[in-house]
């Protein structure tokens, strides 16, 4: 169903209307919530935090103290308007008033790919003037797929990748915890699978060369750095190269995108997370013909779409993950 019919029915096929959808949407918590707190890095789906009938934070809500916290939210897609959601800006703003709203603002907000859906200015200018209303000191990025569209990514570039490497990939300190951003879309390999390339991997050799073992380290992507599902694309094809560098370090957590769902994996010290959109979801690993926007119900949608928010804390040797589904 096109745009303009969806507008000019005003109710989609599941008899939910523009309206209602934003509605449904209203309490879903379209991005993960992240805590990092005496070493241990815990995440809340905002369906915890979120009084389902009031849409507001609970009366009765207690967040553990932390050192510091940060939210993850990714593939926006500003662009899109099939019927998996004909109104990804309303699903984005949703995101951004939910970290807004929180006890405590985040210290940072991470975006792991795909801003937009076709990488064209006007879709980079909308997320630009959303995210700008979000309660946080810094946004950090890394490229998706959609956002490298056409010019390999020079636009995305400009707008966000200043003072990085390469394509895009940087490294920063925050309160003890080495962060990582990744780019693994550009000359992505036969089936779409991610690839990160050997100039960035000689770079995340030598950027991990003089941090301790004891370093909390924090690696983002866009694609998953792990085999999802490479039948849909869903892995990094190099990504066993840079784990290998990773291995000595007590605590890893690898966050990532794409997939659209929350799905999470521990391999020895290393916790990969993927974070779900806040535009639409995509059906889980062979389930479906492919990967792609997958249409549900409205009142559904609100159990597929999140947001992710991590709080650490130090003096502790491992970083641990817990996830509840978003309408648990």
């Amino acid at each position: 169903m096109a745009k303009e019919e969806f507008i000019q029915n005003d109710k989609n096929e599941d008899g939910i209307d523009r309206a209602g959808f934003i509605k449904c949407m209203a309490w879903v918590g379209t991005g993960v919530l992240w805590m990092m707190s005496g070493g241990i890095l815990k995440s809340y789906g905002m369906s915890q935090l979120i009084d389902r009938a009031s849409g507001e934070f609970k009366d009765n809500l207690s967040m553990p103290k932390s050192d510091f916290s940060f939210v993850q939210i990714s593939d926006s897609h500003i662009g899109f308007n099939k019927p998996a959601n004909p109104d990804v800006v309303s699903t984005l703003q949703v995101a951004i008033n939910k970290i807004n709203a929180l006890p405590n603002s985040p210290s940072f907000v991470l975006h792991t790919g795909d801003l937009s859906h076709l990488a064209q200015a006007g879709e980079f200018d909308t997320l630009d003037q959303v995210l700008k209303s979000t309660k946080t000191d810094k946004i950090f990025y890394v490229p998706g797929e959609h956002d490298v569209l056409n010019d390999n990514g020079k636009q995305y570039l400009e707008r966000y990748g200043k003072g990085t490497k390469g394509n895009g990939w940087y490294s920063y300190d925050y309160n003890g915890v080495h962060f990582i951003g990744l780019v693994n879309v550009v000359n992505m390999a036969e089936g779409g699978l991610g690839v990160l390339g050997s100039e960035q991997l000689d770079w995340l050799k030598d950027d991990l060369r003089d941090l301790s073992n004891s370093t909390p380290i924090v690696v983002f992507a866009h694609i998953p750095l792990w085999a999802v599902y490479p039948q849909w694309g869903w892995g990094t094809k190099d990504s066993e190269i840079a784990l290998s560098y990773l291995k000595r370090f007590g605590s890893v957590s690898v966050l990532n995108g794409h997939i659209h769902q929350t799905m999470l994996k521990v391999e020895g010290n290393i916790t990969f997370h993927t974070a779900t959109s806040t535009a639409f979801p995509q059906p889980q690993p062979g389930t479906a013909p492919s990967a792609g926007p997958m249409k549900v119900p409205a009142e559904k949608l609100r159990g597929l779409l999140g947001l992710t928010e991590v709080n650490y804390v130090e003096h502790s040797s491992t970083l641990a993950i817990t996830d509840t589904p978003l309408d648990a």
